[in-house]
This record gives structure tokens, C-alpha cells and sequence, in this order.
């Protein structure tokens, strides 16, 4: 069955069409807006009307283009930017108005669920043990550890992530050795406190690892994070971005990210592979799973 997940982050607000059953998943189309909801919020946590007009007509937009594809079922979710801000429902409200579309606001928890499960049924092969999982997002991060195809033994979602780190840290372009040591310090504030398992293998999900693959390949190792940030480090993001065919905004992003998912590598106690799948292709396999026969959790 043809099927579309419109995921709106705190970054982004994405469009992921694919043929699924459930088991399987065949990408047909992705796209993707920055969208930016921290950007559109006061200081109160608010996301302003404008920013709600906006986001309303990109996820107008990408409901049309499914629907030009022929899909027959589509499913709305958002995450922590609209988790966090103190009229999320307002948001969902006028997405339903405008667009028929019901979007759920997804808890931390159960977005690593998700991260973990279209991360897991998108492997090319089954791990020999526990696979750990990091979703960077604009707004939270997420680790998982559990057992593929679905079974999740444990996780945690902490409030930083590669849009309010970079806001608040990463300033200058490229951003300074200064900044990168206070964005460095604000992940390790974060998780100081987690005891994290260690799984026999680990994946990276999310903008931020999709985007690390045009810089340092497939396997995230402390080498790959070496070299990828001495580059942002080094070269203005419209130069990276024109070097690597990456999204301007989106380069702005990546120090921030970078950080984030080196400091999960650490605490996992594995290289980070780039994984194929993550929240999107998650919520489409379990859409699958419970309309087959049989199907539910």
C-alpha cells in the first residue's frame, strides 16, 4: 500500500512517500521544508500566527503532492518543537482545519520508539546483539537501545538538539573554536547523568547524520568526526554547502548536530553507521504492521 508521513520537526517539515506492508519499505518521494518553528516563537514558547500560516501551507503543499502520487493513506506527526511550545494544539488545529489532516504530537518516548523501529526494519542485516539508535532532532535528542525488529529494551529523550544548540551556541560563520567548546560543554551538561547501555552495534538517524554522509561517508568513527568538523570549522556554510550539495541552512545546522552525535557514539561505545531509515519510514512500517492482519503492537 502506497503511504505518506508528513513530520513536522522543529527544524523541518518533511514529506516521506513509500510502498509498505509493514515488513518492507520502497521510497517513492521525500521532500523537505525548513519550516523552523523555534525561529517562529516568542519568548514565551508561543509559535506566532505567521509561523502557524506558514507551516499550515508547506504541510498543504506536501498533502497534495501525496495525493498526486496516489497515496491512499497519510499520516501527521509532530515532534519536540510543537511538543515544547505552549499552543502545539493551536498548530495541529488549523492543520486539521485547513488540510483535513490529524496530526499527533508525538511524547519523547515515543518518538524514539519510532526512530528505533524504522532505523531497525531498514537494515540490510540482522545485528548479533542489541543495535542503539541516535535521532538528532532540532529541538530533542533521542538514544534507543533494543532488539530488531522492534523491541525496545531502553531509551531517553533529552531537550537538545542541533537547532536550539546551534542557536544558542554557533553564531559566528564558520562558527569559532570558542563556540564550538560552549556547544560542546551544553551536550555534555545534558548527558552527564545518563548510563547509557552499550549496544553491539549503532546507527544515527535524522537531518544532521543524512547530511554527514556527503561529508565523511557511511561509518561516523572519532576520525570521521575529526575531519568533518574541522571543515565547518574552517569554510563558511554557503562554501560547504555549494562544495557538498547540502542545503545552506542546513550546513548551519551540522556543527551543532555533529557534536550531538559524537558525544552519543561516545556513550553507545560504537562507531555510528548512517542508517537508511528513522522516524519517518517508523511510522509508515507500523502503519503497515497494524492494518495487516493480525496486526497491533
Amino acid at each position: 500500500m502506497r503511504r505518506a508521513c508528513i513530520d513536522i520537526g522543529s527544524n523541518t517539515t518533511r514529506l516521506l512517500v513509500a510502498d509498505c506492508d509493514g515488513k518492507r519499505l520502497s521510497e517513492i518521494h521525500q521532500e523537505r521544508a525548513f519550516t523552523r518553528i523555534r525561529g517562529g516563537m516568542t519568548a514565551d514558547g508561543t509559535i506566532t500566527p505567521a509561523k502557524i500560516t506558514e507551516v499550515v501551507g508547506v504541510v498543504a503543499a506536501q498533502l497534495q503532492r501525496a495525493r498526486e502520487l496516489d497515496v491512499v493513506d497519510v499520516r501527521g506527526v509532530a515532534t519536540a518543537g510543537i511538543r515544547r511550545s505552549a499552543n502545539g494544539s493551536a498548530l495541529v488545529r488549523a492543520i486539521r482545519d485547513a488540510c483535513e489532516l490529524n496530526v499527533e504530537i508525538l511524547s519523547g518516548e515515543e518518538e524514539a520508539r519510532l526512530a528505533f523501529v524504522g532505523a531497525a526494519l531498514t537494515l540490510d542485516h540482522v545485528p548479533s546483539g542489541e543495535l542503539g539508535v541516535v535521532d538528532v532532532g532540532g529541538g530533542s535528542s533521542e538514544l534507543v537501545v533494543g532488539v530488531v525488529p522492534d523491541r525496545v529494551n531502553w531509551c531517553t529523550s533529552f531537550a537538545v538538539g542541533s537547532g536550539d544548540l546551534a542557536d544558542g551556541c554557533l553564531h559566528s560563520d564558520p562558527p569559532s573554536s570558542t563556540e564550538l567548546a560552549r556547544a560542546r560543554r551544553e551536550v555534555a551538561r545534558a548527558l552527564k547523568c545518563l548510563d547509557v547501555p552499550h549496544p553491539v552495534e549503532a546507527v544515527a538517524v535524522g537531518g544532521s547524520a543524512a547530511s554527514l554522509r556527503r561529508l565523511a561517508g557511511p561509518l561516523l568513527d572519532a576520525d570521521a568526526f575529526t575531519r568533518s568538523l574541522r571543515l565547518l570549522a574552517h569554510e563558511r556554510a554557503v562554501d560547504v554547502a555549494r562544495r557538498f550539495a547540502l542545503d545552506v541552512e542546513r550546513v548551519r545546522l551540522l556543527p551543532a548536530g555533529l557534536l550531538i552525535l559524537e558525544a552519543a557514539s561516545e556513550l553507545f561505545g560504537a562507531t555510528l553507521q548512517i542508517a537508511r531509515g528513522g522516524l519517518r519510514e517508523g511510522v509508515l512500517l507500523e502503519a503497515g504492521r497494524m492494518n495487516a492482519p493480525g496486526g497491533g503492537r
